[in-house]
């Protein structure tokens, strides 16, 4: 059983009300009783994803049939409010961030995560839903940055956009369609990466409410690079323009 996991009506039910950090909560169909429509209740009031599915889906998630039709994935570590990883970025200098969009592939978020500790990055944004969360894959492939590199949760990317436009924070968007190459956009100032998920990319009204959208040269035959590729090759230009290079380290 992996260790992010927690399984049972009870269980899940009390991890609620301890304040536990929970991704999401998958209920079998059926599945009605008190408990379950006290953790319902719970997940609304705390803004916990809950999803419906297949109960062989149940079975194969917690490697047994005693799940009683609920099963909680657990965040390895809390999440950061969004307005105070926001004050913390502007008390900090220039505000340095990333947000992702519908990133799904836990390895990836992992090396995000892990490129944003080495380059300094003060926060990372994910949506709650559609995104992988903070799983305990995510936090092996980012060898521990996890730890280290405050992750707010929003329930929607666009707004979230538009209140950091609102801030005077430059936000670019990565995309092969993009209007200039990454290097010839200034990036100096204060800036949020937003990078699309893998395979489809930014989606069109993040694309849409970006103050510019960029593209990495792509000579080969692939069009796209991996998500985490990306993300270090434009967080690196931050720096690069800043003029943090060596000397810092």
């Amino acid at each position: 059983m992996a260790s992010d996991l927690i399984i049972g009506r009870n269980a899940v039910r009390e991890a609620l009300r301890a304040g536990r950090t929970i991704n999401k909560i998958m209920i079998a169909p059926g599945s009605r009783s008190g408990a379950v429509k006290e953790i319902i209740n719970l997940a609304k009031q705390q803004k916990v994803p809950v999803q419906n599915v297949d109960r062989r889906l149940l079975d194969k998630t917690a490697r047994s049939t005693n799940h009683q039709g609920v099963v909680a994935v657990a965040a390895v570590k809390s999440y950061i409010e969004l307005e105070d990883l926001l004050d913390n970025a502007v008390r900090l200098g220039l505000p340095f961030l990333i947000l992702l969009d519908e990133i799904n592939d836990p390895h990836n978020l992992g090396a995000i995560i892990r490129t944003a500790d080495a380059a300094g990055v003060h926060g990372i944004i994910i949506p709650r839903r559609r995104s992988v969360q903070l799983t305990s894959t995510v936090a092996k492939a980012s060898a521990g940055a996890v730890e280290h590199v405050p992750v707010a949760r929003v329930t929607n990317i666009v707004q979230t956009i538009k209140k950091l436009k609102d801030m005077g924070i430059w936000v670019v968007g990565a995309d092969m369609e993009g209007q200039e190459l990454f290097w010839n956009v200034p990036l100096d100032g204060p800036v949020a990466l937003v990078i699309g998920g893998e395979g489809k990319g930014l989606s069109r009204l993040a694309k849409e409410n970006c103050d510019i959208v960029v593209r990495l040269p792509m000579h080969g035959k692939i069009n796209s690079l991996n998500a985490s590729v990306a993300a270090a090759l434009l967080t690196y230009e931050v720096l690069r323009q800043r003029g943090k290079g060596a000397s810092d380290a």
